[in-house]
């Protein structure tokens, strides 16, 4: 029987994504079993990261510092802008290494039955980006489960203008699944087979 310290360590651990019962148990176990002072700067770098990082106040991505490096790099071609779920899964496609463009961030799916509607997400952002940036193209880059579909559908009719590319990543992710589980191959070929929604 473990002490309570080391179940509530645990139960924790395991609340973090990819970690199942087992993981969350060794991971535990080596915690405490380390000295004092490795635990303690595990424990300080953890909330060091969390004081530390705030979402872009352009695209909505992961930062220290807003602006991020992804919204002031002039070498990033600003008439293209990649439209993600999560901020995570910008890490995704800048592993894939074939694009160079922009993005942002709507922070969820459009999902009816969770509550989740148009105006939860970051949507009206991006249309003010659309009025203040050299836009040519969006690429919506969602997962292919039915929310992610939904949320796609919409955005090209909400955004649909003169003079604006709307196209969604094509081929090779699997359906029902998110970007974050996709290797860099796979996303490379989804940008390069991008089609456009309308």
């Amino acid at each position: 029987m473990l002490p309570d310290s080391i179940t509530a360590l645990i139960a924790a651990l395991a609340k973090l994504p990819g970690v199942g019962p087992r993981s969350a148990e060794r991971i535990a176990l080596h915690i405490v079993q380390v000295d004092v002072a490795n635990a303690r700067h595990l424990a300080e770098t953890v909330l060091y990261a969390r004081e530390k990082i705030k979402f872009c106040e352009i695209c909505g991505s992961l930062t220290e510092i807003s602006p991020c490096s992804f919204c002031t790099d002039a070498r990033r071609d600003a008439s293209l802008v990649c439209v993600v779920e999560k901020a995570v899964d910008i890490l995704s496609i800048e592993k894939s290494g074939s694009y160079r463009g922009k993005f942002h961030v709507l922070g969820g799916k459009i999902s009816p039955l969770d509550g989740v509607g148009p105006d939860d997400l970051r949507i009206a952002e991006l249309e003010k980006r659309l009025t203040t940036e050299p836009i040519r193209e969006i690429v919506i880059a969602l997962g292919t489960d039915v929310e992610g579909d939904a949320t796609s559908n919409y955005l090209a009719k909400r955004l649909a203008r003169a003079g604006l590319k709307i196209s969604r990543i094509g081929f090779g992710l699997p359906a029902g699944s998110g970007l974050e589980f996709a290797d860099e191959l796979t996303l490379n070929r989804a940008l390069e087979g991008r089609r456009e929604m309308l």
